[in-house]
């Protein structure tokens, strides 16, 4: 079987009067920022004297960030002295009402007796207009957009069932963490970052090393210290 023909799929829609209004979902891969980009693979640590691989040569890092799809803002949003404002005007709704704008708010008693409660604040939702259809099988996991410190806010995780609740919007709370932020959020910054994950049961087993993999540890060990590149040329999928 080639790749082509095991790939699954995903499947976004959108109300027919937004249809080429509203930026798409894009890979992972698609949506690097630019930041990443144009870090350098090596830095000097003045540790060791010497210079070091960046997390710009870490597969784990990067498979992360480059894994699954992003979810973009539906337009620019201006935020200035903790207001919120866009300039958006999307045609109305037919026969599916949809929301108009870019974000709403949550009150903070919905999140009372976590570490995101301030009585002074408001959560923000990101409203996305895609419903989204996972093959049979397979939840969703949506998550703040893998390693992007760089963000302003940050999206709260959560599982959806998207094989099955596909017919309707799931959007997106997060926490406006830099509240000294002064500027715009441009049209298409990713939101959210969304994985399938296939339902199974799992259960933990732990056990003490054989002597056969303590062999194995032991050898895998010494070649990652004595070369660069272990994990990527033997391990990576």
């Amino acid at each position: 079987m080639s790749r082509q023909e095991n790939q699954m799929t995903l499947t976004f829609r959108c109300p027919k009067e937004l249809d080429g209004l509203l930026p798409p979902p894009m890979p992972a891969a698609l949506g690097l920022p630019a930041w990443f980009k144009a870090m350098p693979p090596q830095a000097f640590n003045p540790l060791q004297s010497q210079e070091n691989d960046t997390v710009k040569r870490c597969p784990p890092f990067i498979d992360a960030m480059t894994c699954g799809f992003l979810i973009p803002l539906i337009c620019d949003v201006k935020v200035e002295n903790g207001e919120f404002t866009w300039d958006n005007d999307p045609p109305p709704g037919g026969a599916v009402s949809f929301a108009r704008s870019p974000i709403g708010f949550h009150h903070s008693s919905q999140v009372t007796g976590t570490p995101l409660f301030d009585a002074d604040r408001f959560l923000i939702k990101f409203h996305n207009l895609w419903t989204i259809e996972a093959p049979d099988g397979y939840s969703l996991l949506f998550t703040h957009p893998v390693n992007r410190f760089d963000l302003p806010f940050t999206t709260l995780t959560g599982l959806v069932d998207c094989d099955r609740y596909h017919d309707a919007w799931i959007h997106f709370p997060a926490h406006w963490h830099d509240a000294n932020f002064s500027g715009v959020l441009p049209k298409g910054t990713p939101v959210a970052q969304c994985f399938p994950i296939k339902r199974e049961n799992w259960v933990a087993r732990t056990a003490a090393f054989t002597d056969e993999e303590t062999q194995r540890v032991h050898d895998l060990t010494n070649d990652i210290y004595r070369e660069t590149g272990v994990y990527r040329r033997q391990f990576r999928v």
